[in-house]
């Protein structure tokens, strides 16, 4: 099947098929198309409803409008139609609607006042403009008026009006003395907005004459002056002091009503000594954070951007020492009408439906009413496919004569909307926009677009095809678009061709061929590579490239991703890049750039330039510290601050930085204010209220920083509101019935004035509630107590002081207490999947029951007994936790062969819920562990007696041992290997016919049904023959003969010397080799033999260094242990005889007592005779 898809609305190219839906806005933009193609009038321009015009100059009313054919124009004045080819002095702009009323030769402003209306018509349909209302501006004089002077006594109230001629547009009104300088305005003295200067209470330095109230009109850009004022202030000792008294608004309430979208400006001003503080507040609600602004020191109260949730009671505050005053207005915001959907043009094929859709909003709601071309719809001619249903025209089955524009108005007491939509039938064959035999080159492994760009009505059908007689194009490898446009994902070098679009709908068909060439990517072959070269060298980069023959490659080099240096020192031929005489400003990353016009690639590496030959050193140090630093330009919030550089000490000052003391809140601690380059001796600095500053700076260069200079004056901040709120504010409830609200509490410079609070707000989420607020100080917890278990609730935390609130806090969320689960996982299942381990299975719980966060699920598990010996021992319970929400999960190092249980239980922050019915499961059955121990007792001259322990954890049913054993030669080789299997009830085992006075080697372990265990080994020697015995006997005789006499005294005398020569070695801290043991366990096919002589059996001759064999030594029961430690030093020493000399080697190796041989008689356990060592050293 075909795919199809949307392309990015980024192409610009798919502006040209907006017609295709059903709401299109336009015909597409297409020249040769605009041109052929009807289209009713849409108005482009118009002059605003509400015009005020400068009578001074002409009047220009516009109106512009484009269709097709272009529309024709003409104008009502006051409801009527106005003939402008009577009026010479105005005329129409030619192929425009724009009306010039010509004013500057001898025509009244005055006489062109009133409501004009644009409409352009052509054969599809007229459209109108809003009704445009003219009024020229005025600039009226003030009347002529005496004015007596003010004498008022000093602490007294003061109003001075100005009462300014009423003009259009109103004037904008400002207070000035004689010599045109603004007068200062404070909290005691300040304009309101009905222009008049207030003076909560008059000082003896308010006495002028010159109190000037001026107007200034702006469109007519005049400016009309008031007689002056003059007030005198007496002064009366003492000076009363007043509560404060509202002088405007009077009384105790007043109303305001406000269109929404405009500013709400609301004023209090007040008298009173000390002069008054203004606070505003919202009865039942809060001010708008980020929309309320207070102007004029407060008196102002300014929310811009209103709307009906506005609405409601403001209540501002008038304070001082004595007392306060109060002044409640009911502000009221209705709207004039504004749109939810406005009317959108539909281009619709003959015999389509759809429909125009007028919505629109407004307090009170507005009425719709339809106008066709510019006639009450209830008397414009009839149209069997339109129906008008409210808000909504509906069209069925339209025709080319239902063609018209449509005007929608909603109207309201405060204002209209008129929207015009125009519904256009067209019949049209299907054209192709798209040039014809346009050629797209392509990289190879790229996406290929081609464009099929078209009009019809009704919409066409699009295909493809390849070749001249090539087929339709289907199938995955490509993908259509909407618009036309064909996509081959990933075009190859056999994408390569001539392609067909064709476009065919009821009326017609066409069709458009395009070409398509893949081109070979660039690639770079032989990249740049990373350089050191020293300083005043030469080095270069090389950039070899591999192109498509066709495509015309441009190579650029950059260095830092930035144009390279304008320096004949950098010489760019075709493959390289060349830097002469190199220098340290050149180290950096250089960048080769290769460009064609379908790609492009890129390869970077770096320079690093090192020094030259060492030159004699230049001591560098640390700068001096600044001085003279200087405050100036003190304002509320800000203020410079300047210093003079100390010594640089040969390493150039890389940056200030500027740090402050705040004397009032943490004196001696300095902060970390802001940092400026080397270069830089002065900065603005930031302030905040309520501060006592102290600046000092330090330089910084690269050896390190400077000494803090001296410290500057003290500079003490005004008081203000908090700018900003606690952080970190968090609800955790400690018990299931409290939820538990903190913060970080704001920092004492963060304060802004004194009497910090905060104003701690809360309400349940979800629930329409409102909100509960207490206000708290010096804290950072409050407790919220009797809420329900576990639920969400809202959070804020303002700041405030006795300037005023911070602004509006976010809002967090927090819950309330934790309680324990309620109910216990459901459905508990146990998959068991070996001896060792198993995987149990739950059902969640509901989370309504956790009553908390869910922290996951234990699960409890302990072994009820072994199968194998139904014997119950101490049980012992092991846990597992799995966090989140799991349902599953493993549970490890279980014991083969026995009977477990478990329960499930879920985890809160609380603690675990109820448990689950406990699931009993068993293990099957595995390996066993080595039988306990392994005796050979009872040697004979051809037998010997086993005996041995059954398995410590058998972990199953035993069936049986299995015995294997070989005898051990003089050198230590293995012999051939027997094998016994024993049945699992016997404890011992005889074996006979054995070989007299022979070692042999024992492995021995149990098994299951599921296999054998592990091994344990021991070895045991048969007893010697009496014949032999006797030979040993006639041997000593021969130690009465003189040779044999001279012969030993020889060997003793060799021994000697090799034992003197052994003694000064040591003496000189020469060590002797300890033979290694081997490990009891190895395998017997790879461990050496062992000699089978009694009496050198530990050790191996010295010379050939044989391993000393691990476990031919056992104790004398011939009991092997797992447990034996594995390296004791008492084993390499032969007892407890082993001892270490000062210089840590080992001189228990040869000396001391011979180890006791065993007293069963598993080795030969008669006396060394001379003939036996003899032997051994032969």
């Amino acid at each position: 099947m075909m795919k199809k898809k949307s392309i990015p609305a980024s192409k610009p190219f798919l502006i040209l098929f907006l017609c295709q839906i059903i709401s299109a806005l336009d015909v597409p933009l297409d020249s040769k198309l605009l041109e052929e193609l009807s289209q009713p009038p849409t108005i482009t321009h118009q002059s605003p409803k509400d015009y005020i015009v400068d009578p001074r100059e002409n009047i220009v009313i516009q109106c512009e409008a484009k269709g097709k054919p272009p529309p024709s124009f003409s104008w009502t004045r006051n409801g009527t139609h106005f003939d402008i080819d009577k009026d010479a002095q105005v005329t129409m702009k030619p192929n425009s609607g724009t009306l010039v009323i010509n004013i500057m030769n001898g025509g009244k402003a005055e006489a062109y006042e009133g409501v004009y209306q644009c409409t352009a018509r052509n054969e599809r349909g007229a459209a109108i403009s809003n009704n445009i209302v003219i009024r020229p501006s005025r600039s009226p004089l003030w009347t002529k008026e005496k004015l007596e002077p003010h004498h008022v006594r000093e602490g007294d109230s003061l109003v001075l009006h100005c009462r300014p001629p009423v003009g259009l547009p109103p004037p904008i009104i400002f207070w000035m003395d004689n010599a045109f300088q603004r007068l200062p305005q404070s909290e005691r003295v300040s304009q309101g907005l009905n222009g008049d200067l207030y003076f909560s209470n008059v000082q003896p330095e308010d006495t002028r004459e010159d109190y000037i109230c001026y107007a200034r009109f702006n469109h007519t850009q005049t400016i009309q002056q008031k007689q002056p004022i003059s007030v005198k202030v007496f002064s009366t000792k003492p000076v009363t002091e007043r509560q404060p008294v509202l002088l405007t608004p009077t009384g105790s309430t007043s109303t305001k009503v406000e269109l929404r979208g405009n500013v709400l400006l609301l004023e209090c001003i007040a008298a009173g000594l000390p002069t008054p503080v203004i606070r505003w507040i919202k009865e039942g609600g809060e001010l708008p954070s980020n929309r309320t602004f207070f102007e004029n020191f407060k008196k102002t109260l300014k929310i811009i951007d209103v709307s009906e949730a506005d609405s409601g009671n403001y209540k501002c505050i008038a304070r001082n020492t004595l007392g306060s005053v109060h002044h409640v207005i009911s502000v009221t915001v209705k709207a004039a009408p504004y749109w939810i959907t406005a009317p959108r043009n539909l281009v619709l094929s003959p015999g389509e439906d759809g429909t125009l859709i007028c919505r629109a909003n407004g307090n009170p709601k507005p009425s719709i009413s339809w106008l066709a071309n510019g006639v009450p719809i209830a008397i414009a001619p009839e149209d069997p496919s339109r129906k008008v249903d409210g808000d909504t025209i509906i069209f069925s089955h339209v025709q080319e004569r239902s063609s018209a524009v449509y005007q929608c108005n909603a109207s309201n007491e405060y204002g209209y909307l008129l929207a015009n939509a125009f519904v256009n039938v067209l019949a049209e064959p299907p054209r192709i926009l798209t040039p014809a035999n346009k050629l797209y080159q392509v990289i190879a492994d790229s996406p290929a677009l081609l464009d099929c760009a078209y009009f019809g009505s009704p919409k066409p059908e699009i295909e493809w095809f390849k070749g001249v007689k090539g087929s339709i194009l289907r199938g995955n490898e490509y993908v259509f678009h909407d618009n036309g446009t064909l996509e081959i994902p990933v075009a190859q070098k056999d994408s390569t061709g001539t392609y067909t679009c064709v476009a065919r709908n009821e009326l017609g068909k066409i069709q458009n061929e395009v070409h398509l060439e893949i081109k070979d990517p660039t690639m770079i072959i032989k990249q740049p590579e990373y350089k050191v070269v020293q300083r005043y060298g030469q080095v270069s980069f090389e950039c070899i490239i591999k192109h498509d023959s066709t495509l015309l490659p441009t190579v650029i080099w950059l260095k830092d991703n930035d144009e390279l240096p304008d320096d004949e020192r950098f010489l760019v031929g075709k493959d390289n890049l060349t830097i002469m005489n190199v220098t340290d400003k050149d180290d950096g990353t250089y960048t080769c750039i290769v460009n064609t016009t379908l790609d492009s690639v890129s390869a970077s590496a770096v320079l690093t330039v090192v020094a030259a030959p060492p030159t004699p050193a230049i001591i560098y140090a640390r700068p001096n510290p600044p001085f003279d630093l200087e405050l100036t330009g003190q304002l509320e919030r800000s203020i410079e601050l300047s210093w003079i550089p100390g010594d640089e000490n040969n390493s150039p000052i890389t940056h200030f930085v500027i740090e402050y003391e705040d004397g009032l809140h943490e004196p001696g601690v300095w902060h970390y204010q802001t940092e400026v380059p080397g270069t830089q001796t002065t900065v603005q600095l930031k302030l905040s209220p309520y501060v006592n500053y102290s600046f000092r700076v330090v330089a910084v260069n690269k050896i390190g920083r400077s000494q803090p200079s001296e410290p500057s004056e003290q500079y003490l901040t005004k008081s203000a509101s908090p700018d900003e709120n606690p952080a970190n504010v968090q609800g955790i409830g400690s018990e299931p019935d409290n939820l538990v609200i903190t913060w970080e509490s704001l920092k004492g410079f963060q304060s802004n004035g004194p009497g910090l609070q905060y104003k701690v707000s809360w309400r349940q989420k979800d629930v329409d509630d409102e909100w509960t607020s207490v206000i708290v100080a010096n804290v950072s917890k409050y407790i919220v107590s009797g809420t329900p278990t576990f639920v969400p609730y809202e959070i804020k935390v303002q700041a405030l002081n006795d300037l005023g609130y911070a602004p509006e806090p976010s809002e967090v969320i927090g819950h309330s207490g934790e309680d324990l689960p309620m109910v216990a996982p459901g459905n508990v299942q146990v998959h068991v999947i070996n001896s060792t381990l198993a995987k149990v299975h739950w059902d969640p719980v509901p989370l309504k029951t956790v009553r908390g966060h869910l922290q996951g699920y234990k699960v409890y598990y302990w072994k009820v007994q072994s199968l194998s010996r139904r014997s119950r021992r101490h049980v012992e319970k092991k846990i597992l936790t799995f966090r989140g929400n799991k349902t599953f999960g493993m549970l490890p190092g279980l014991e083969p062969y026995s009977s477990y249980k478990l329960n499930v239980r879920v985890v809160n922050g609380k603690g675990e819920g109820p448990a689950s019915p406990d699931k009993v499961f068993k293990t099957p059955e595995g390996v066993p562990s080595s039988p306990s121990y392994l005796k050979i007792t009872n040697p004979t001259l051809d037998s010997l007696t086993l005996e041995w322990g059954s398995p410590t954890h058998p972990n199953g049913v035993l069936t049986s041992y299995i015995l294997k054993f070989q005898p051990i030669n003089n050198t230590h080789e293995l012999g051939p290997l027997v094998e016994i299997r024993i049945p699992a009830n016997e404890s011992s085992l005889i074996l006979k016919n054995l070989n007299y006075s022979t070692r042999y080697k024992f492995y021995f372990n149990a098994q299951t049904s599921v296999g054998s265990g592990s091994q344990i080994t021991e070895e045991a020697v048969t007893i010697m023959d009496e014949g032999k015995m006797a030979m040993a006997s006639r041997q000593v005789d021969i130690a009465t003969q003189g040779w044999f006499i001279g012969l030993m005294c020889a060997v003793a005398l060799l021994i000697l010397i090799l034992l003197i020569v052994c003694f000064i070695r040591r003496n000189k801290g020469g060590k002797y080799p300890v033979k290694e043991k081997e490990d009891a366990h190895a395998d017997p096919e790879i461990q050496p033999m062992k000699e089978d002589d009694g009496t050198f059996g530990e050790y191996s001759d010295a010379e050939d260094h044989k391993p000393l064999k691990k476990g031919s030594r056992t104790p004398s029961d011939r009991t092997v242990k797992k447990e034996d430690s594995d390296d004791s030093l008492v084993d390499y020493g032969e007892g407890v005889n082993g001892q270490f000399n000062e210089d840590g080697s080992f001189i228990g190796q040869y000396s001391g007592k011979k180890e006791k041989e065993p007293a069963e008689g598993n080795e030969s356990s008669e006396a060394p005779s001379p003939v036996n060592a003899m032997n051994s050293f032969v």
